[in-house]
């Protein structure tokens, strides 16, 4: 006898959230037909999202929204909730509705106990999703990843940095990002 996966839908998945089934403070999202736990935070990964954010904002500015662990609209079914995000337009162009891929310039991952998982099933998201540049902070190396120009489930170009390096984001191309400024 097989075991078949019930998946979900990006509608049902809101649903569910609407419904009470699925509380506002339960720390859950939808990845690729599946409702995923994410990990309790760390105080290092909570520190590593504030430098994070905090880098992101300074190099962004106007035009540009950065979003901590709030959702976005990737396909049919996935609605991941990255560590941050950075959209364009302002916080109230989505006050009706979540960012889309189309939307997206970049999403940054802090990654230690979730690595495989965030290079794999969350990157193949954001690639399909035609996020044009995905950075995982990697706790565990103690650097980043940059992956840019999405193909199919995948990145066609991976750099790695250290915290010696200085990473310039695409959509900010005036931007430099000290590495050792995301780390905590």
């Amino acid at each position: 006898m097989e075991v078949r996966l019930r998946r979900w839908t990006r509608e049902e998945y809101e649903r569910l959230v609407a419904l009470g089934v699925l509380g506002e403070d339960e720390r859950v999202q939808l990845v690729e037909g599946e409702i995923v736990e994410m990990s309790p935070q760390s105080a290092v990964h909570m520190t590593t999202i504030r430098l994070v954010e905090e880098a992101l904002r300074r190099a962004f500015g106007a035009g540009f929204d950065v979003r901590v662990q709030g959702p976005l609209a990737l396909a049919p079914d996935s609605e991941p909730e990255p560590d941050v995000a950075v959209v364009q337009g302002s916080v109230r162009d989505y006050r009706d509705r979540h960012p889309t891929g189309r939307d997206t310039v970049l999403v940054v991952e802090v990654a230690d106990t979730t690595l495989w998982f965030d290079r794999e099933r969350k990157g193949g998201v954001y690639a399909t999703a035609r996020v044009p540049e995905y950075w995982i902070v990697n706790l565990e190396s103690g650097g980043l990843e940059v992956y840019r120009e999405p193909e199919g489930r995948g990145y066609r170009q991976r750099l790695t940095y250290t915290g010696e390096d200085t990473v310039v984001p695409l959509f900010s191309p005036e931007a430099r990002i000290r590495v050792a400024d995301l780390l905590p």
